[in-house]
């Protein structure tokens, strides 16, 4: 453990943090109103908020220390746009949905134990997937730079602070552009706290229903969305970071770990795209044999997100909206331009993985499906068109 923690630097555990901000604020109402269409209460609400913050912290942090590399593990955030959309729709009550999220639960574990999802992603090869990661995290990029309609000032200077980072201290430019974004939005009366009150949440059990309405309706759409818009993006993440992880060893943790918080409110855990690339690229650590710690530091907040529910999640959004997707897109420049670069390096696949970007940057959303899968879709039809030679018959 010593030889660990001298692993822990500032510019890590700032990563961590980032991590965490980004995560819960672009999300975190998506996911109070997927509670609140199945009936959740008050207490329901923050058991959710329970479950999902020691779910993805366990995930994240115990594998990272275990394995050295940065595994990161969030919630759904397309499935609790699926369950929001459906329980309004459909009129499903708690007890159907905690249902819903253990057949779900049991489908991931199924696929990663079998290593299904994984031999489907070796057929993947490494200029789709870097496309893929590419056009994900792109639209956060954009998102920073649109910020500065209505927050000039503080985008301006958070800009100024990353580019006089980047030459004076490289190391540290992301922890300085949060310090210069804080303060201003401090100065400026822009953060509000003032409604947050603490305390340990306390888990709600929802004894599970099982229907085949339910499964239907919930569980199915729940399980395609996680695996093919974030699982997908996520593991693109791995590789265009170039770590060796055990993709299907880790996909069954989330499922296992879904399947016991399920009655608490977990409705389906992932592996991170997004939040991971923060913590994979060089602004969390130069060495990518220490990158782990930031991971470690994302788990270990997202754990105390959990034990205090919605007092932390309150804090967390306070921060002005600009702020936060500011720092997300400019943390994120440096994996984006990875991305763009291992994409388009190669000639032969430089087309069909243009076009993968791009139709996973363009947000469409067919059947239920986020633009992440339907890009590799369309990467993967364009470089057979291009690609494919008919057998010559001896």
């Amino acid at each position: 453990m010593r030889a660990r923690l001298s692993d822990l630097s500032l510019s890590a555990a700032t990563a961590g943090f980032v991590a965490v901000l980004v995560g819960f604020t672009s999300s975190v109402a998506i996911v109070f109103q997927a509670a609140t269409s199945l009936g959740a209460s008050p207490a329901q609400i923050s058991s959710w908020m329970w479950a999902l913050g020691l779910g993805m912290g366990l995930c994240t942090l115990l594998p990272s220390l275990w394995l050295r590399q940065p595994v990161m593990v969030a919630w759904s955030t397309p499935g609790a746009a699926v369950l929001a959309t459906a329980g309004i729709a459909g009129g499903f009550g708690m007890a159907e949905a905690t249902g819903a999220f253990i057949v779900c639960a049991a489908l991931i574990v199924l696929f990663g134990v079998t290593g299904w999802f994984e031999k489907v992603l070796s057929r993947i090869p490494m200029p789709i997937a870097s496309a893929l990661l590419a056009g994900v995290l792109t639209r956060f990029g954009l998102d920073a730079f649109v910020a500065l309609k209505s927050a000039f000032a503080l985008v301006l200077l958070m800009l100024a602070a990353y580019l006089v980072g980047r030459r004076l201290w490289p190391r540290y430019a992301v922890p300085g552009v949060l310090v210069a974004g804080v303060a201003f939005a401090a100065f400026n009366g822009q953060l509000h706290l003032g409604g947050v009150h603490w305390g340990l949440t306390v888990p709600v059990f929802t004894a599970p229903e099982f229907s085949w309405r339910a499964t239907v309706s919930l569980a199915l759409p729940l399980f395609v969305v996680t695996m093919a818009s974030q699982n997908l993006p996520g593991v693109a993440a791995i590789r265009a970071a170039h770590y060796d992880m055990p993709i299907s060893k880790i996909v069954t943790l989330t499922g296992l770990a879904t399947l016991v918080l399920a009655p608490f409110g977990a409705f389906a855990l992932n592996l991170s795209a997004i939040t991971a690339a923060i913590c994979m690229g060089r602004e969390a650590h130069p060495d990518p044999d220490k990158r782990y710690m930031a991971a470690a530091t994302c788990g270990l907040i997202y754990c105390v997100v959990g034990l205090f529910g919605a007092a932390v999640t309150g804090v967390l959004t306070a921060f002005p909206r600009e702020l936060v997707v500011a720092i997300a897109g400019l943390a994120l420049l440096g994996s984006i331009g990875g991305g763009l670069a291992l994409a388009l390096k190669e000639e032969a696949h430089r087309e069909a993985a243009l076009i993968t970007f791009l139709v996973t940057l363009s947000g469409v959303s067919l059947a239920g499906i986020g633009s992440a899968f339907w890009g590799v879709v369309a990467g993967a039809l364009a470089l057979f068109v291009q690609q494919w030679r008919p057998r010559s018959i001896a």
